[in-house]
Formats: structure tokens, C-alpha cells, sequence
């Protein structure tokens, strides 16, 4: 029988959603397994929800959209999104949250309240393996804020959820970004893996 994680990544636009599924694709493809993906992205570009499903298998996939009550792990680059995706978690899925929200659009023209703290509170009581991340604080360690999509990918992957060695995953960024990034990707990958409480040599 063959086996099917499946891995949902949220998160708003301008967080690098899309690229964390794009670097989960080509290391499972690098590994020779079967991979099915897709996006949904909201009306802004950037604020706006972007959710991608990514299905890895050792065997053949339906569909690139994984069901509800079905997702094996849940990277939640924004923490009120992460929420948003609890329905499609199976029981004890692993959730990498982000710790800091970035309040949605509506909540800033109506000047309401969006608490992270809350969101990763709720999470926190879903009963799924929750690792939250300081993403700041990585960015801040890394150089640059354009890193947090791939310090969640190294915190996923330190707790051995995505089924991914270090290894497979740097050379997915080697393959997947722009030669001048590659360095400070890794970085990335190894700083995130060090957030989880985990070393950077994690599933090598």
C-alpha cells in the first residue's frame, strides 16, 4: 500500500507560500517520489489568504487537493491562517506555526483586534504536535525577512514531519533559488530547525 503525506502550507501573499511548496515539490521529486500540488491565493496579492496543498507518495496520487480531516502537516506562516486550516488536520498532525500575525486587511479598515497570541492559544488546544516558531526573531539572526517560509520548512523538518533529510531539502534551495540566495536560504533552513529545539544537522 502506498504511503501519501500530505502537507499544507498558509500563509499571506508576500510570505513566500508558494516557494515553500515549490522546495517541498522538488525534494520529494529529487527522492523520486510522486508529488501533486496546488494553490488557492486570495483576491490581494499581498495580504490576501494563499494556502498550497502539497501531496507526496510513494505511489500514485488522485488529486493535488488533499480532503478535509486529511493533512498530515500544517505550516502556518501567519498563525489566524494557520487556524483557518484546522479542518483539513487529521488527528496529531503536526502544526509549525509562525508566532507573529499579520492582521488581515479587514481587521485594519475596521480597526478590530487580531491577537497572534489567541490564534496560537486556539491552536495549542486542537490537540495536534504544536511547534511555534519566532519568526522575527529568525529573520532577524538570518538578514533578511524574506526568510521565513523556509525557517518553517527547517522547523517541520528538525521535528522529522515532512519525512525530508537536511541534505534533500538544501539541495532542493540550490536548485529552486536564485544563486545570490542560496546561502542565506540555508541559513534559514538551519536557524529554523534551531528554533524547533533541534540541531542544524536534523534528519541528515
Amino acid at each position: 500500500m502506498s504511503r501519501t503525506t500530505n502537507i499544507m502550507i498558509a500563509g499571506v501573499g508576500g510570505q513566500g507560500t508558494v516557494l515553500a511548496a515549490k522546495l517541498v515539490a522538488r525534494a520529494a521529486m529529487d527522492a523520486g517520489l510522486a508529488v501533486r500540488s496546488s494553490e488557492t491565493i486570495g483576491m490581494a496579492q499581498r495580504g490576501g489568504s494563499v494556502v498550497s496543498h502539497v501531496r507526496v507518495s510513494d505511489g500514485p496520487i488522485d488529486s493535488p487537493l488533499m480532503a478535509r480531516g486529511t493533512a498530515d502537516v500544517l505550516l502556518g506562516l501567519e498563525p489566524g491562517e494557520a487556524v483557518r486550516c484546522l479542518p483539513y488536520l487529521r488527528p496529531g498532525a503536526t502544526v509549525i506555526a509562525n508566532a507573529h500575525p499579520v492582521p488581515p486587511v479587514s481587521a485594519a479598515l475596521k480597526r478590530a483586534s487580531y491577537s497572534g497570541e489567541a490564534m496560537l492559544e486556539y491552536l495549542g488546544r486542537t490537540g495536534a504536535r504544536l511547534v511555534v516558531v519566532d519568526g522575527d526573531a529568525v529573520c532577524t539572526e538570518v538578514g533578511s525577512p524574506r526568510v521565513l517560509n523556509v525557517a518553517l520548512l527547517g522547523a517541520a523538518l528538525a521535528t522529522g514531519a515532512l519525512g525530508f533529510t537536511t541534505a534533500q531539502l538544501e539541495a532542493a534551495i540550490r536548485e529552486s533559488v536564485r544563486k545570490k540566495f542560496v546561502d542565506m536560504n540555508i541559513q534559514a533552513l538551519h536557524a529554523g530547525a534551531r528554533a524547533a529545539g533541534a540541531g542544524p544537522g536534523a534528519g541528515a
